[in-house]
């Protein structure tokens, strides 16, 4: 158990350079966040349900998380910030992985079935993402701010936009410690209709120019 811990304070010193000094990270609600659900789980999966949803929604009241106390969580699981996290009961998170705040790992399924991700090893998920489903995402891959992922994401990829595309692809990619710029990458369509739109405009000036230009028609009275 104390390795775990240890584990869980190094990779918050390593991931967040906010982290100055012990004290402060034992301040960290996904630090918190994450220790209760490792009391959750082990209630759930011993059969101690209620005592599980018990313990789940006093740290949800406590640090803004809310992770089902059926889900599965790796080590080295970081959630930067926390507040309005959502797990779902059937999701599965790797080993070193990074999550922002206001994610949702969510279902779309009613049926008692395997209805929420697999998220793999190594995987970043930015601010605000929406991972839906029975999906997973690949192995060090990383999803966008506010991307919503419908649909697997493969290894060492780069996922961003509503739904979510692919927008690059490397291999022998290094475990992403923290945000940068390829997370906020341009949503292609997006990228696409603002192309367009400066277009009409152009388009328009010009017609308007040559408006400027033309005389009016003048028609003889007889």
């Amino acid at each position: 158990m104390f390795a775990r811990l240890r584990e869980d304070i190094t990779t918050i010193f390593e991931k967040d350079p906010a982290a100055r000094n012990l004290l402060e990270v034992f301040t960290y609600a996904g630090l918190w966040a994450v220790l209760y659900h490792r009391l959750a789980h082990r209630l759930w999966i011993h059969n101690l349900k209620t005592a599980a949803r018990w313990v789940s929604q006093w740290s949800r009241f406590m640090t803004g998380v809310e992770i089902h106390p059926g889900a599965t969580i790796g080590r080295r699981f970081f959630i930067d910030h926390g507040m309005g996290v959502v797990i779902g009961e059937t999701a599965i998170i790797g080993d070193d992985v990074l999550m922002y705040h206001n994610v949702t790992l969510g279902g779309t399924s009613l049926s008692k079935t395997k209805r929420h991700p697999t998220i793999e090893n190594g995987v970043l998920i930015g601010m605000g993402a929406k991972i839906l489903g029975d999906i997973t995402i690949g192995a060090k891959a990383r999803i966008g701010a506010n991307a919503v992922v419908i649909r697997d994401v493969p290894p060492d990829s780069t996922a961003v936009g509503i739904p979510a595309r692919i927008v690059g692809q490397e291999k022998n990619l290094a475990l992403a410690p923290v945000m940068d710029a390829a997370l906020n990458a341009p949503d292609p369509a997006a990228e696409a209709l603002r192309l367009l739109r400066e277009e009409v405009q152009l388009l328009r000036q010009r017609i308007s120019a040559i408006e400027r230009h033309e005389e009016p028609e003048t028609q003889s009275l007889s």
